[in-house]
């Protein structure tokens, strides 16, 4: 006879974000099952690819999560620099200017998975399963039920899709998406740069997109983002390496002086999507499975995180007082505090992508402008500087920063 687990919250998808949810739901008492379909990697000796920049707001909810702790290889940078191609225009962070250690952490995402991990094997509460893919899902009044391919069964009151930009749920459960594509793609690569970095994260904004310079622990150690057309991506992507080392040398100015090339280099197509729904009955979706935003301020994760750390703080309130943490009803609230924040987020960068993108002399003399008047103006570089530290109004209570904090941003002169 066939027996059937039963939880109280069921996330499918062990990323970050994934992780940081199921953690996040375990800390309030919640018997939480994570179903992965891979499987976290240990860190690796040399950097990966992929990093993401994590900012105060994440950086406090990974604390409470007991994950901070866990962490290698992290990169704080005290300095931001942002300017645009061919234009004298600019606009410089400093983390000594508001009395802080850092304005964020440039972190490889396998080293957060890892940490993440670690994390929830300390939770009595979480049951991580790795290497395991949900095969069946279906939705009743009380519970919702999953197979899964190991031939296991499982019931919860609640469902987080947490799987991706992809993500099965989400089209198993026919929910629809809005998106555009931003007809740009992602270079990512490991660079060694000829001066040291000077934990400064840069970026410029060229003719054919924004390239990042992130700061890794070595100080001649970058990872770059750079936003591309496909042709030119493809291209870059194909040709030898002291040809794509002279062509990012001459794309960023030699800034940092002569650039070479310490990894494998990988491009993915850019693509903004926005789930119609973000909640249905006994569902929530989570992180890119609900919202994929264009990479160019590195906000993408710190959004995921945001969502983890609203469902934690919402459901486990529900959970708190008694009530069906998978009624539809009870997580009205949380659907409308999630997009709100998503297409916040999703607008600023289509706006900063329209601005920046192109030679249109109009648009130059905008952004130049801009950037100038930001620069210059304290109280929109002091708004400049709590978006980048993630420090804005109705964050999730673990995500909020201490009112010593907020001061010193405000008196930044």
């Amino acid at each position: 006879m066939l027996t059937t687990q039963t939880f109280d919250v069921a996330v499918i998808g062990g990323g970050m974000v994934g992780l940081a949810t199921a953690i996040g739901l375990a800390m309030e008492n919640m018997r939480v099952v994570l179903i992965d379909a891979g499987e976290v990697q240990a860190v690796t000796a040399a950097p990966m690819l992929r990093v993401s920049a994590i900012n105060q707001a994440s950086q406090r909810l990974l604390t409470h999560l007991g994950t901070w702790q866990h962490l290698t290889r992290i990169s704080p940078y005290q300095k931001m620099q942002v300017w645009c191609e061919n234009s004298l225009s600019k606009i410089d962070f400093d983390a000594h200017s508001l009395a802080m250690p850092h304005l964020g952490c440039i972190i490889e995402n396998e080293a957060i998975s890892y940490a993440l991990s670690q994390s929830a094997a300390e939770l009595s509460w979480l049951n991580h399963i790795e290497n395991t893919k949900v095969t069946h899902i279906a939705f009743g009044e009380r519970e919702a039920w999953l197979t899964l391919d190991n031939g296991d069964n499982l019931s919860a009151a609640l469902v987080v899709a947490a799987d991706g930009a992809n993500s099965w749920v989400r089209s198993q459960c026919h929910i629809p998406m809005s998106f555009w594509d931003y007809g740009h793609h992602g270079l990512v690569a490991t660079i060694r740069t000829e001066h040291p970095h000077q934990s400064t994260a840069r970026q410029v904004f060229t003719e054919t997109g924004p390239l990042a310079f992130l700061p890794l622990a070595d100080p001649y150690l970058c990872s770059i983002v750079w936003s591309l057309p496909p042709e030119r991506s493809g291209a870059l992507l194909e040709c030898d390496k002291v040809q794509f080392e002279r062509s990012l040398t001459a794309e960023f100015n030699a800034k940092l002086g002569l650039c070479q090339l310490e990894s494998e280099r990988q491009a993915f197509p850019l693509r903004m999507r926005y789930a119609r729904h973000f909640a249905r009955h006994r569902l929530l979706l989570a992180g890119d499975a609900a919202h994929t935003i264009h990479p160019l301020a590195g906000q993408g994760v710190n959004l995921g995180f945001l969502d983890a750390a609203s469902i934690a703080q919402v459901v486990g309130e529900l959970y708190r007082d008694h009530k069906d943490i998978g009624q539809y009803r009870h997580l009205r609230a949380l659907e409308r505090w999630r997009k709100a924040d998503a297409m916040e987020m999703i607008t600023a960068m289509e706006v900063f992508k329209r601005l920046f993108d192109g030679r249109n002399p109009i648009k130059k003399a905008i952004r130049d402008l801009g950037l100038s008047l930001v620069d210059h103006f304290s109280p929109l570089k002091t708004l400049f500087i709590q978006q980048a530290l993630g420090n804005k109004s109705g964050l999730p209570k673990h995500c909020q920063f201490a009112a010593q904090e907020k001061d010193k941003v405000q008196n930044i002169n």
